[in-house]
């Protein structure tokens, strides 16, 4: 089944941006335009991980799930088939990729995942700016943050049919289930919003706090908006300050987090999401962008040409 977040893409007006945003706030490597003009992004040996497509307005394209080999997406297709979602299978989005396979289906709230193995490498990492490196490896990429118009479908979801265990819950303001596949604390966190549909943030972890200072000192300096100040979770005790990114999602941006050993985590219910800090910015909170209202009809079958982002929540 699912074993981490291997690679993600977003559709955006404003993707010539991340040229500059990517290797010079967040410390990532420029990689090879995709076929579509698409800004390809380095943080480990991958080839890629994070893809910004050109495209009318802020949308999540895709999820890249690495599900091990072919017995693991066998697996999982299985499971998603199960449930009534259709499952394709596209040889073709496979060599865009750059993975051995994909199978790719729209999950009910129009996410669109795609599973796959076999990520390849593009040569030792490059920063594009001097940092200690990105925590990967068994952890893949790093977390993403759903917004959702029903959190107990979608928990059930995720955990029941896609397989992600329950990590710990929040219940404040907002409430909060985070998911884990892996060592790291939580690949999937999914947020209560009544009628919407959406995405929150990114969180990539570097190796050091002087990693996160320096990018909050070019970030400060820079004048570029930030959504959440310097703070620690309490749950994953990460230490991180959320950016806005050109493309209307936040980073959250971080070092220190909690691995998980499941042979004794205890799931543990929270009444705060920060021991300190993570304050919003005085001029109120940021909205995020990749945010719809949620229509609970079936999706059309997106487009997965590699050519044209696929579709998936908008603004």
């Amino acid at each position: 089944m699912i074993s981490a977040l291997s690679y993600i893409g977003f559709a955006s007006p404003n993707s010539a941006q991340w040229r500059t945003f990517g290797p010079e706030v967040l410390g990532v490597q420029v990689a090879e335009p995709g076929p579509d003009g698409a800004v390809r992004l380095r943080v480990d040996d991958a080839e890629a991980r994070i893809v910004i497509h050109p495209g009318e307005r802020e949308q999540l394209a895709y999820f890249g799930w690495d599900v091990g080999d072919a017995s693991g997406l066998a697996a999982a297709g299985e499971r998603v088939g199960q449930v009534g979602i259709t499952v394709r299978h596209d040889s073709d989005l496979a060599a865009v990729r750059r993975t051995v396979e994909v199978a790719w289906f729209v999950d009910p709230f129009g996410f669109r995942h795609e599973l796959s193995y076999g990520l390849a490498s593009g040569g030792p990492f490059a920063p594009g700016r001097p940092i200690s490196g990105f925590v990967t490896g068994d952890g893949g990429l790093g977390h993403v943050v759903l917004l959702v118009p029903d959190l107990a479908g979608a928990a059930q979801f995720y955990g029941d049919v896609l397989g992600f265990k329950l990590s710990d819950t929040i219940d404040h303001g907002t409430s909060i289930r985070f998911f884990h596949c892996n060592p790291r604390h939580h690949t999937l966190a999914i947020a209560a919003a009544r009628g919407m549909v959406g995405v929150h943030h990114l969180m990539l972890e570097v190796g050091s706090i002087d990693d996160v200072g320096a990018a909050l000192d070019i970030v400060n300096e820079r004048h570029i908006p930030l959504a959440m100040s310097l703070g620690r979770h309490t749950n994953d005790h990460m230490t991180s300050f959320y950016v806005r990114t050109p493309s209307g999602f936040e980073i959250e941006y971080g070092t220190g987090g909690v691995r998980i050993d499941d042979r004794t985590w205890t799931v543990a219910a929270y009444d705060a999401q920060s021991t300190w800090g993570h304050k919003q910015p005085a001029s109120g909170r940021l909205v995020p962008q990749i945010l719809a209202p949620f229509d609970p009809a079936p999706a059309p079958a997106p487009d997965p040409a590699p050519a044209a982002a696929p579709a998936g929540p908008s603004r």
